[in-house]
């Protein structure tokens, strides 16, 4: 009876494109690697669409598109960050269908990204999704590495 009192206890989370999954403690890049932005996980992309992790209001869209923030009805915070350094690249492998502000279902294309253009320009193209606010964080389930489809569940995240 009194069910909608009780707090979401947790969420999950799917991959954000098709590729091979990997702990976020893998990535070549101390920032995400050493968790100092938060904890999740990275895909090394197959294909060049970009889906929804979760449902939620599109938070941060760079000018450089290289990175989108997705805030969630409980208030997590997910930065989704296409490629490493790829921020040099002044948007050009990106291509954005989202806007600020915009509601967004879990599975819906976000964008598109030239991995073919990042890696022959000599940077990672590896797609990061990181949990920024984990004082709601209770636990996050761990990743097992291979091969992901988008919106395939990956992870689990439960709340304090």
């Amino acid at each position: 009876m009194f069910n909608f009192f009780k707090k979401n206890k947790g969420m999950e989370v799917d991959a954000v494109v098709d590729g091979d999954i990997m702990p976020i403690t893998d990535v070549k890049d101390d920032v995400f690697s050493t968790k100092m932005l938060g904890d999740g996980f990275a895909i090394k992309p197959q294909d060049n669409q970009i889906y929804a992790p979760v449902d939620g209001t599109i938070s941060t869209l760079f000018p450089t598109k290289h990175a989108i923030g997705i805030k969630t009805n409980n208030g997590l915070e997910i930065l989704i960050h296409l490629g490493l350094d790829t921020v040099e690249l002044k948007g050009a492998p990106f291509t954005v269908s989202v806007n600020q502000g915009d509601k967004v279902e879990k599975g819906q294309p976000l964008a598109t990204m030239d991995f073919q253009m990042i890696t022959d320009k000599g940077y990672d193209d590896s797609c990061i999704v990181v949990y920024t606010n984990m004082d709601l964080v209770k636990s996050v389930t761990p990743i097992e590495k291979g091969a992901v489809k988008h919106s395939q569940k990956v992870q689990t995240i439960e709340f304090n």
